[in-house]
């Protein structure tokens, strides 16, 4: 049987539409199969400019399934390289190894929005070097952003920011603790010939309380570690797209709990008039009820907001219910 080349099939088929849309904005990166909402929950299936990346998230590919997705690709897309990363085990990571296809672990050049990004198969992590479902956040920062100041938040490797410097930015700092995807966030700003972008290395929280002008509490009986200095500063827009969690010295990221903690500095950083567009990809929490917490938030800091928006994923991640795990709040000051 070909179960699954035929679900796959039949969601490439589904995205006629897109693809021409894929093609008028210069994007070849997408998602061709999302399984969860497409007949097979836990595999996925990106394009990623001259590659095809295969994910599994909770069990692993039979070899006749395997055959099947790499028969479709070669159908399909004759000319890309397949990579398969089985993400099934748990505190999985993707590793390179000598046993590995060489083009696995190559860098690549692929485009989304007529920008140019860094790709690669497998690396040392996780994830894919560009989150497919923040499309739509590029996109609108892009049209956002000429002539403005931009905060990149949990830039990862910057796409945000370079999306915004393609977008006419006349500044644009990103920030993030990791130092390995910042640099991959270097080689995109390169890579599109982008002078205009700045990159901290640094935990989030002691950056945006600087720029907010508040505080950074010292823990009882806890030195804290050396941190960039920064002086107050407001952006006209600020971008914070924070993990589901994170543990540091200066506090925790909690997109369930306490999303406040974050919210109310990236809030004080961002200029009257301005945006702050918010993001949580936990699928448990509830929208209205996450879009309340940020308007309660907002008016007891001092600066209610002047409306609220959501922003959804573009059609290649289909939610039925409109409901996507990823929520993209636009709030205006």
């Amino acid at each position: 049987m070909n179960e699954l080349k035929t679900l796959i099939s039949q969601a490439w088929q589904a995205r006629s539409d897109l693809r021409v849309q894929w093609q008028d904005e210069h994007t070849d990166c997408y998602r061709i199969f999302h399984g969860t909402n497409e007949g097979a929950p836990g595999t996925t299936l990106d394009r990623y400019g001259p590659l095809v990346i295969l994910q599994t998230f909770h069990t692993s590919l039979s070899d006749d399934e395997l055959a099947q997705v790499r028969a479709f690709s070669d159908e399909t897309f004759p000319e890309l390289h397949v990579v398969y990363n089985d993400r099934s085990r748990d505190n999985s990571r993707i590793e390179t190894g000598d046993d590995e296809h060489e083009l696995d672990s190559t860098p690549m050049d692929a485009q989304e929005l007529g920008i140019k990004y860094r790709v690669q198969g497998r690396h040392q992590g996780q994830d894919p070097w560009l989150f497919l479902d923040l499309r739509s956040g590029r996109r609108y920062v892009k049209a956002q952003s000429e002539g403005k100041t931009v905060l990149n938040l949990f830039s990862y490797t910057c796409g945000i920011g370079i999306a915004a410097a393609m977008g006419g930015a006349k500044r644009v700092v990103n920030v993030d603790f990791a130092e390995s995807s910042l640099a991959v966030g270097i080689e995109n700003a390169k890579l599109n010939n982008l002078k205009q972008v700045e990159f901290i290395q640094s935990d989030v929280f002691p950056a945006i309380k600087q720029f907010a002008n508040m505080p950074i509490a010292v823990r009882r009986g806890k030195k804290l570690p050396k941190y960039p200095k920064h002086k107050p500063e407001q952006f006209d827009l600020v971008f914070l797209d924070p993990p589901r969690w994170a543990k540091s010295a200066f506090g925790n990221v909690d997109l369930i709990r306490d999303y406040q903690s974050l919210f109310k500095p990236s809030l004080l950083a961002t200029k009257d008039g301005g945006q702050l567009i918010c993001c949580n990809n936990v699928a448990q929490v509830d929208r209205d009820e996450w879009l309340d917490s940020l308007k309660r938030c907002a008016i007891k800091a001092g600066r209610p907001l002047k409306s609220i928006e959501m922003l959804l994923p573009d059609a290649d991640f289909p939610s039925p219910d409109g409901n996507p795990p990823l929520k993209i709040a636009i709030c205006q000051l």
